[in-house]
Parts: C-alpha cells; sequence; structure tokens
C-alpha cells in the first residue's frame, strides 16, 4: 500500500532522508520512530504530497506522490502533529467544511459529520466551538477530519503528543477500530510502549535511513547482540554476582535480591555451559532465562541514542 524507494531529501547542507526504502502492506497499523531530526516528519510529509523528494520514488496504492499527487490526496488522510482546527467554527460546522472541500454533495454533509463525530467519540460536541475542547477533544477532531473523504491510508504524526493518559487510551481504541475498518495506518510517536500495544509492525528510522523494521519481536531479537541474562537463587546471589565477573563473555555482573543480572556475549552452548558451572559450584537455582527487552531498549540499541518519551504533562 505504501512503498519508499531509495529516497533521499535535503535542506541545505543537511540530508533529512539518505536512500531511505520501506515498504508497508495494506491494513498494517505501522510505527515510524526515531530520534529527533531522524526524517520522520520528512518521510510522511512526502508522503502526503506536501514535499518533493530530491530522489527515488514513493508511491500510495501504486500511485506516484509527485507525478499522480492529485489522485494520491484522494486516497490519505494526514494529520501532522499540529492541531490544524479552526476556533471561530463549531465542531460539526469543522467537518462539514472539510467535507465541502473534498466535494462530498452538501446534502450528505451534515449525515457524515454526525458520523465521524460518532466514530471519535465526540457526539455531544457537534454544537461546540473548537476553541473550547479540551486538547484531547481537538486531537480526535483533527483525526475525524482526516477521515472526511474515508482515505485507504491515514498518515498521523504524532497523533498522541502531549495527551493525558485518558486521552490516549482514547486514541489508541480509535486506531484499533480504525485497523478494524480495513484502514492503512502510518504513525509516528515518541511513546514507544504504546507504539508496541497498537503496532503490527514498526520501522526505526536514524539520520534519514531505515535501521531496523518489522514486528516488535523481530527488531527486540535483531538488536538484542549480546543477551542479558536473569539467574534467581535461593541464597548467596552476592557471591555468585562476584563469581559471574570472574568468567569469560560476562560483564555487568550485579545482584538485585535473590535474583543475578549480567550481559553475556557468549553464543547459546557457551550459556548452557555456564549453567552447568554455577549448579556444579553449587549455587541453588530457581530460574535462569534471559531478559527480553522492549521496544524502547531495543531503540536504544539499534540508535545508540535514547529516545524522549511523552508523558502527557
Amino acid at each position: 500500500m505504501i512503498e519508499f524507494n531509495k529516497v533521499s531529501k535535503n535542506f541545505g547542507a543537511t540530508r533529512a532522508l539518505d536512500q531511505f526504502s520501506l515498504v508497508i502492506r495494506e491494513g498494517l497499523v505501522y510505527g515510524l520512530i526515531g530520534p529527533n531530526g531522524a526524517g520522520k516528519t520528512t518521510a510522511m510529509s512526502i508522503l502526503a504530497t506536501l514535499q518533493l523528494p530530491d530522489a527515488g520514488t514513493v508511491t500510495v496504492d501504486g500511485l506516484d506522490v509527485v507525478r499522480e499527487a492529485g489522485e494520491v490526496r484522494g486516497r490519505i488522510g494526514y494529520m501532522p502533529d499540529f492541531f490544524g482546527v479552526y476556533d471561530d467554527l463549531r465542531a460539526a460546522e469543522y467537518l462539514e467544511f472539510f467535507a465541502a472541500a473534498y466535494q462530498i454533495p452538501a446534502g450528505q454533509r451534515p449525515q457524515l459529520a454526525a458520523g465521524l463525530l460518532e466514530l471519535v467519540d465526540l457526539p455531544d460536541k457537534a454544537g461546540v466551538y473548537v476553541d473550547s475542547l479540551s486538547r484531547g477533544m481537538k486531537q480526535r477532531l483533527a483525526l475525524a477530519r482526516c477521515l472526511v473523504h474515508d482515505p485507504k491510508v491515514l498518515i498521523l504524526d504524532e497523533p498522541a503528543s502531549g495527551l493525558d493518559p485518558r486521552a490516549r487510551a482514547e486514541m489508541k481504541e480509535i486506531i484499533r477500530y480504525l485497523k478494524q475498518m480495513d484502514k492503512t495506518v502510518l504513525i509516528s510517536s515518541h511513546i514507544l510502549p504504546e507504539l508496541a500495544e497498537i503496532c503490527d509492525e514498526v520501522a526505526i528510522m536514524d539520520k534519514g535511513k531505515l535501521v531496523a523494521c518489522g514486528t516488535v519481536a523481530e527488531i527486540t531479537a535483531v538488536s538484542r547482540g549480546a543477551r542479558q541474562i536473569r539467574i534467581e537463587v535461593l541464597d548467596r546471589a552476592d557471591e555468585l554476582a562476584a563469581y559471574l565477573a570472574t568468567r569469560p563473555g560476562v560483564s555487568d555482573s550485579h545482584a538485585d535480591g535473590p535474583s543475578v543480572q549480567f550481559i553475556f556475549s557468549g553464543e547459546q552452548a557457551e550459556q548452557a555451559e555456564l549453567l552447568q558451572a554455577i549448579i556444579t559450584a553449587g549455587w541453588p537455582v530457581v530460574e535462569f532465562g534471559e531478559v527480553k527487552r522492549n521496544l524502547e531498549e531495543a531503540f536504544m540499541a539499534v540508535t545508540g541514542e535514547e529516545v524522549a518519551i511523552d508523558d502527557g504533562n
């Protein structure tokens, strides 16, 4: 449904996208993550036909975003990282205004606006001026605007940024419902745990390049490299931590209550040998296993940077 093919974009001496390639299948909720300046917004702007690539091609549903921009705009709904709402309009008027812009017949606009307000859980706000709505309500209204022409693809740039936990939860539920409607949804976000919850697949960008892509499980596996191991013992955890520090392939060994965690750079066979050595040395092992990385840890591993996590405040 969406394909970036070796796309590059420069702003003066700054290269925002560098041979960026990515394929997104139809019907997926796809997350795009990366540190500030990674190129996420530039990629979305090109996809939304708002900027031209310097090199490479981008297609939506088989249509080229440069040569067939008009047709592409009929297939996409773009929600930038700012509200884009008009304060002197009521919520229903706001949606009817954009329905007119998409040449939807006048007789259909009131019913369409009412249905979209119902979809984003704002049915009681139809006659309320936009400037009196909360931030979360404005975000949902902006999302409803993207759906006026029933697009196949939604491009959502930081849709939950600055929202409180309840508003973020409401936004997640709406996105899940859009997936059930067979929409293809591309989301950029810094709220990595929530991306992991709602996205079928994610892509990590850094310095304008694609660093990793796939399901969260696939990315965390690829980024894992050295394994983080946790051992729980009945007693003498401090002694075990000291013992492990002398073993080859072990680093950052430390006790935490009855457990010991460490980084191990060996292969699986060497990991099995290490466990056998610990048991032979007399430690009563209760649990031994690899600590799974989450999406935030995978992001840090593949980019070498921390992402700015939005706490909703």
